[in-house]
């Protein structure tokens, strides 16, 4: 059965990185005659500039009707006086709402030999492996009412944090298979000592820990979660958290790699159907340069491959080669403690090279 992957390059560094994956791509369906159907559309700032929308409606019907969403980057300076509704952001989130893309997985972990590229010492560091599952269709960001209010003294505004039982237990599953699959250990962050979202967050969390007695469940506050990535973040296997949290933990959580340019993200629905992209933005100040890491959205390709697509040995094979051009050496510019580094062009040959003698 054909599997249909949309690619939406974005905006600045998103069309660099994503010309990488594609690279990669392009060469798995020759070597391994795979029956996909791919698609590429413009979305965010550049789609605003071309159609007058950041995600026009066939590119919206395109996604629904796809398998896997490959999404380089959206955003800059350009677009930052658009009203809120013609942003480049509002394709992400218009993307996420509309395909009811829940779960966002977010792994953050270390090559030991990048560990000097970290600001973080070596020990506390080394064999980093975290996923972070962040709930990405509910809580602040979309809960109604919000509104800014400049009719009245003094102006203020306000937004609604609101989540139901069915959200949070179905956020929470992932976790907790998440972590079945892993080590073993979850650890629930909220706020619970001063929200009531919260409070019910911990409740349900831990109502359904029952069902899952071989995973060990621990509940933390989302500021001392912060602390503690920093302090000593290989207490973690799998951390679930909503939408804000998860936001900030899984930023500072990417940081502790060196480099957000390595890290790849998933967001899933309930039939499978997912959007990958790299953990960075679109980094204008080096678009077009030459000199953006891909890494992270070929990464991004692998986790499609294996939660999407239905080839989890070819995730297996990306993901192999990713670790041998490290071992190699190999450094983009972000990673590099030298002056010498390659080029955003040079990654994908690469690793095809690295695949064919694999």
């Amino acid at each position: 059965m054909t599997k249909k992957i949309l690619i939406l390059p974005g905006d600045g560094i998103g069309q660099e990185v994503t010309k990488s994956s594609n690279e990669i791509l392009d060469y798995l369906i020759a070597e391994y005659s795979l029956d996909f159907e791919i698609k590429a559309m413009d979305v965010g700032g550049t789609a605003y500039d071309l159609h007058g929308s950041p995600i026009p409606a066939d590119v919206l019907s395109c996604a629904k009707d796809s398998d896997a969403i490959l999404f380089g980057a959206v955003g800059g300076p350009k677009w930052e006086n658009l009203s809120w509704d013609d942003r480049p952001e509002q394709a992400l989130l218009t993307l996420r709402k509309e395909l009811e893309l829940f779960a966002n997985l977010r792994p953050a972990f270390l090559f030991n030999e990048l560990a000097s590229a970290s600001p973080i010492k070596n020990n506390i560091i080394e064999g980093l492996d975290i996923l972070i599952v962040r709930e990405l269709t509910g809580g602040v960001y979309f809960g109604e009412p919000r509104a800014i209010v400049k009719d009245e003294i003094p102006n203020y505004a306000f937004n609604t944090m609101i989540y139901n039982e069915n959200e949070i237990r179905r956020i929470a599953k992932i976790g907790f298979e998440s972590a079945r699959k892993r080590k073993g250990k979850l650890c629930s962050v909220e706020k619970a000592n001063v929200l009531e979202v919260s409070k019910f967050w911990r409740e349900i969390v831990t109502d359904m820990s029952k069902d899952y007695p071989d995973v060990e469940l621990s509940h933390q506050l989302a500021d001392n979660t912060a602390m503690q990535l920093v302090l000593n973040p290989n207490q973690y296997d799998v951390i679930v958290s909503s939408n804000l949290f998860g936001d900030i933990l899984s930023d500072i959580a990417a940081t502790l790699s060196g480099s957000i340019g390595m890290l790849p993200s998933a967001s899933l629905n309930s039939s499978s159907q997912g959007m990958y992209e790299p953990c960075h933005g679109s980094a204008p100040d080096i678009a077009g340069q030459n000199i953006a890491n891909p890494i992270a959205m070929i990464a991004s390709l692998a986790m499609a491959l294996r939660y999407s697509l239905s080839q989890p040995d070819l995730a297996d094979k990306i993901e192999n080669a990713i670790k041998v051009f490290v071992e190699n050496g190999n450094r983009t510019k972000d990673i590099s403690t030298s002056n010498e580094f390659i080029n955003t062009s040079d990654v994908s040959s690469k690793l095809i090279e690295i695949m064919k003698n694999g």
